[in-house]
């Protein structure tokens, strides 16, 4: 629930690599659940080794940013896991279109910069690390946002770590002037495919919690947000990234006025036993200050919290 829609208008798009009770269909859930358990246990050796270094994840991240700048193809093969997912220039991303995506063919990138790194420990086999990243560069002609908020999780599959999910939130440039709008980009056919996938119990049972959670926003409930928020929960918003005192007190204290947000196209990738990433696609309306709301993809990672599913993390990538 990034919520920074209202100030991404004027943006483009980043290069992409965003007590409540248990959902009623936690059966569901778990069972996606018990098969991430079984992969562990498969893993056992792994899952006790020590947790990766920020300073280790960073190299892979870094590692990425230079296959993409020099065009490297090859690189993101073995470097993405088979149910990556993510959001870039064309929407929703999958390991094929991703792959395409970050060869970076049509881009001409000069320099990618990152600070301000975080990392946040998801189990024994997932961690999320988000920064800031600044590029120079174009991609299809348009030059890419100068700053931007970066999300990306990895997962550890045997003894490597691979690129689970990723995406990037520009953070628009005050003094830049208002741009036009620009035509939605044309869908790679494997990003079809992965939006419109169906979604499954699992998923359809987090996206009633993050329903929720909109609706608080929606009211300005701060005790809403508060039982659905994660005691270490971190967040994109309008304000960079907040802790969660941070994030509710934005999103209980800006100045957006909401009719309506509608949550649709849920899906979910299991991160293990207590963690799972949901996206989404939202459609609210209203307006933010003097400018009106508009479509944006939702990432939301949820954890068991004494046996109750909370948000870890939340963003939004905009829809162009």
């Amino acid at each position: 629930m990034n919520r920074m829609k209202y100030l991404l208008l004027a943006a483009i798009a980043a290069f992409a690599f965003t007590a409540c009770q248990p959902p009623a269909n936690t059966t569901a859930i778990n069972a996606n659940a018990a098969n991430a358990n079984a992969n562990a246990s498969a893993n056992a050796n792994h899952a006790a080794a020590a947790a990766p270094t920020k300073d280790a994840i960073m190299t892979l991240e870094r590692s990425a940013y230079d296959a993409w700048k020099n065009k490297d193809a090859k690189f993101w093969d073995s470097f993405l896991t088979e149910n990556f997912v993510g959001f870039g220039e064309g929407g929703k991303l999958n390991k094929a279109s991703a792959t395409k995506q970050y060869s970076g063919a049509d881009c001409d990138v000069k320099s990618v910069s990152t600070s301000d790194e975080q990392l946040t420990q998801l189990g024994n086999d997932a961690v999320l690390l988000t920064h800031k990243a600044a590029e120079d560069g174009t991609c299809g002609g348009q030059k890419l946002p100068a700053n931007s908020w970066v999300a990306t999780v990895y997962t550890r599959e045997g003894d490597k770590w691979k690129g689970a999910f990723h995406a990037e939130s520009p953070i628009p440039d005050p003094n830049a002037p208002k741009a036009k709008t620009a035509a939605p980009a044309a869908k790679p056919a494997a990003s079809i495919a992965a939006t419109e996938a169906k979604s499954d119990a699992a998923a359809d049972s987090l996206l009633a919690l993050e329903q929720k959670a909109w609706d608080a926003w929606k009211a300005k409930d701060a005790k809403g947000l508060e039982e659905w928020a994660g005691k270490d929960m971190i967040a994109f918003t309008s304000k960079g990234r907040s802790d969660r005192t941070g994030a509710i007190k934005t999103w209980t204290e800006d100045k957006c006025e909401v009719k309506s947000a509608l949550l649709t196209n849920p899906a979910s990738v299991s991160l293990g036993s207590d963690f799972s990433l949901l996206t989404f696609k939202a459609n609210p309306e209203g307006k933010c200050g003097s400018e009106a709301l508009t479509p944006e993809y939702g990432i939301t990672i949820y954890g068991k919290e004494g046996g109750v599913w909370k948000a870890v993390f939340t963003m939004g990538s905009p829809v162009m």
